[in-house]
Formats: C-alpha cells, sequence, structure tokens
C-alpha cells in the first residue's frame, strides 16, 4: 500500500472521531503507542512487533491528517536532502 492511500484510509475510517479527539490526546495516544512498540521491540514476538509498528503508523497518519500535512511530503525529505 502506498502512503498516501494509507493516510487517506485512515482518515476515511477514524479522521472524524480523531478531529473531535483533537490534536493533544492524538498526540497522547501516539507516544503511548510509542512506548508500547518499544516493549515489543525489547520482549515482544514478531507478529506484536508487527501489530505495534501499525498502530504506531496509524496513529501518526491521523497526526498528520489533523495537522493537514502529507507524509508522503514528510518522507520526500529524506529523498531530496538527507540528514
Amino acid at each position: 500500500m502506498e502512503i498516501d492511500a494509507f493516510q487517506q484510509l485512515m482518515e476515511d475510517l477514524y479522521g472524524e472521531h480523531d478531529r473531535s479527539r483533537g490534536i493533544p490526546a492524538t498526540v497522547a495516544w501516539l507516544c503511548e503507542e510509542t512506548g508500547e512498540l518499544a516493549q515489543a521491540v525489547r520482549k515482544g514476538t514478531e507478529s506484536e512487533q508487527l501489530h505495534e509498528l501499525g498502530d504506531v503508523l496509524a496513529w501518526l497518519a491521523s497526526l498528520a491528517n489533523q495537522l493537514g500535512l502529507s507524509l508522503r511530503d514528510a518522507a520526500q525529505r529524506y529523498v531530496d536532502d538527507p540528514p
């Protein structure tokens, strides 16, 4: 799946609900999921790691949607001028 399509899927599935929750709560959820990913990396199975990667990606897409930004554009930086 292309990143634009994934970002749109998150908008279609959760956009209205996520916007009603707001950006601060979305950032909090993203942080929580990042913590769960860190724990899965340390002690989890490959299946658990994959699950948590998906959760982090979904919350990141939600945040980008609420900010009106494109994950594709964010990733392009690494093509145009990698740090």
